[in-house]
């Protein structure tokens, strides 16, 4: 589904990412791993296109998509969780929900204003389809609370249900684990791989290398913006670059 081909990306003269290149399968449930200031973060923003990249090119579905927009990405079946917040304090949940249908609204802004039966009609649409997906996350019953009533925990699974409306083939997961309790975590990861075994594609890139090597079928491996290890999760654990990046040479030996 998801092809990388040498991307490059650099900041001041540094290579954030340096010739990345990987391949994640349609269906596929894949974690991106690596030590602080591995490149993680700027791959995931050229991955949602909120950074353009240097050099490479991005395919989905055998399509080149490293010159759209982030908007013009969603429409295609990506969506993204980001490691903040992101929410809309002045709204309920119910209604942050309902946002992440934005990539697949068509009847248009004049529909909207004049209040057209084919505007209602996809309003209500977008506003089941909210609810549902709150139920998917364990929501529902927070549904008309203001979004910024809710614990850390709870408003990183509003942000889930939200990218869920978007109706995705490709969920993209920046660090959705961080600032999170164990507890949290637990029930976050669990949360994740139901959606995966809906049939949901997963991009997971997270710091948290336990869960990803809970969940994830291979995982990919960054140290200073370059792939160093690609596997499955006992292979990831045993590889020696890895133990090195993560534990040092030293430690290593």
């Amino acid at each position: 589904m998801l092809e990388l081909h040498d991307l490059s990306r650099s900041f001041g003269g540094v290579f954030a990412t340096d010739g990345v290149s990987m391949s994640v399968a349609d269906g596929e449930l894949r974690g991106v791993i690596g030590p602080n200031g591995a490149g993680k973060s700027t791959l995931f923003s050229l991955v949602s296109g909120h950074l353009r990249p240097q050099r490479g090119r991005i395919l989905l579905d055998g399509q080149r998509i490293d010159r759209l927009a982030p908007h013009q990405r969603a429409r295609l079946g990506i969506a993204i969780v980001f490691q903040g917040a992101r929410l809309f304090p002045e709204m309920t949940v119910w209604e942050n929900v309902a946002v992440g249908a934005h990539a697949r609204t068509r009847a248009g802004a004049a529909a909207a204003v004049l209040r057209l039966p084919r505007h209602r009609r996809e309003e209500s649409e977008i506003f089941r389809s909210a609810l549902t997906n709150l139920e998917r996350v364990g929501l529902a019953d927070w549904a008309d609370r203001a979004a910024d009533q809710l614990p850390l925990g709870q408003q990183r699974r509003m942000q889930v249900a939200r990218a869920l409306t978007a109706q995705p083939r490709l969920l993209l997961l920046d660090e959705p684990a961080s600032g999170l309790r164990a507890g949290e975590r637990r029930e976050l990861a669990a949360l994740i791989r139901s959606l995966h075994d809906e049939g949901i594609t997963v991009l997971l890139v997270e710091h948290d290398v336990a869960m990803v090597t809970s969940l994830a079928e291979r995982i990919t491996v960054l140290e200073l913006g370059r792939v160093i290890a690609e596997g499955t999760p006992d292979e990831i654990r045993r590889d020696p670059a890895v133990i090195a990046a993560y534990l040092g040479t030293e430690a290593a030996a």
